[in-house]
């Protein structure tokens, strides 16, 4: 409310430019496009982000399956393991050498993480596998693909709103450039008759 009585301030007054009346039309335009325009881009990017995230999280969990796995022993390392779209997956995971059977029915071995502490030899640990067996890092659930939607279109939003603003500013600069190049012009016309007697109205 505030803006437009602002916008609106000294509507009348016979001291109030063109150029104030086009400036205060350029910040009410800005106003509409960021209450309108950018709320409209965060949603729609948020929107496509989540779909896209979604289609990511079906695959996943369709390439990938969990699988029991057997402990042969400790990696002897621990260390960052996480997908970077695993969500909660991503933190300190131990690597232990287990052993377990590809989708063919073969044998594999090798070190693989889990997130909880593996028990001794010969204990069960579960693991995630793709098509031909090889280890992978767990799916995405989609709790986290909702979750990097909606930083996805916060982050569309506060872009379209910087790129309102940067715009407001450089027509507001403009303007201004031009106005003070034609008091400039005014007053170099009008400089060297100036305090001179019988000079001016």
């Amino acid at each position: 409310m505030w803006v437009l009585w602002a916008l609106l301030r000294g509507r009348g007054s016979p001291l109030r430019r063109a150029t104030d009346r086009r400036e205060a039309r350029v910040a009410l335009g800005a106003l509409l496009l960021l209450v309108v325009v950018a709320p409209a881009a965060g949603w729609a990017g948020g929107a496509v982000a989540d779909a896209a995230l979604q289609r990511s999280v079906r695959a996943q969990h369709g390439e990938r399956h969990p699988v029991d796995a057997v402990v042969v022993g400790p990696a002897g390392r621990e260390r960052f393991a996480g997908d970077p779209e695993g969500g909660v997956e991503r933190a300190a995971r131990t690597w232990v050498v287990a052993s377990w059977e590809a989708p063919d029915g073969s044998p594999r071995t090798g070190e693989v993480a889990t997130a909880s502490r593996p028990g001794p030899p010969g204990s069960p640990v579960r693991i995630w596998t793709d098509a031909a067996g090889h280890p992978v890092p767990p799916p995405m659930d989609g709790r986290t693909a909702r979750t990097h939607a909606v930083l996805g279109g916060i982050g569309t939003f506060l872009l379209a709103a910087a790129s309102v603003e940067a715009g407001r500013r450089l027509v507001v600069g403009r303007m201004e450039r031009r106005r003070y190049a034609r008091l400039d012009r005014e007053w170099a016309e009008a400089g060297p008759d100036w305090g001179r007697a019988g000079t001016g109205g």
